[in-house]
């Protein structure tokens, strides 16, 4: 019975974390991004992140979202610098053409930092992406 369920592969959905100038707090933040780049709206989408190592985890956070559009993205959270010691997980669930898909993006430990950010151009901004 398993070999008869189909778990199709998803493509064109992309998390980034960018770090962002706040102009009214005179400040540099980093805020984490889903992004669509499917010509279809995704709908009921759900974020669900954590961090963890070996020894440590952070408390779950949960995010919903009713519509992404297509080829266009959300502001799904601010994330601390501390986290960043510490491998974050975030597994989205949504429904595409009245089918449920997931995908899980993992930022590794100590990958979220200056040097490795990149332009993101569905975003206009710098920062790390997972694909």
């Amino acid at each position: 019975m398993k070999k008869d369920i189909v778990i199709p592969e998803v493509t064109g959905i992309e998390m980034a974390i960018v770090l962002e100038s706040v102009e009214n707090n005179d400040t540099d933040d980093w805020y984490v991004y889903l992004i669509n780049q499917k010509d279809t709206p995704v709908e009921m989408v759900m974020v669900v992140s954590q961090g963890f190592s070996e020894t440590k985890t952070t408390t779950v956070f949960r995010k919903k979202i009713n519509q992404l559009p297509a080829n266009s993205y959300a502001k799904i959270e601010l994330i601390h610098p501390d986290v960043f010691a510490l491998s974050n997980r975030f597994q989205v669930s949504f429904f595409e053409n009245n089918q449920i898909m997931e995908k899980t993006f993992t930022f590794k430990a100590n990958t979220i930092k200056e040097g490795n950010l990149r332009m993101i151009d569905a975003l206009n901004k710098r920062g790390v992406l997972q694909k």
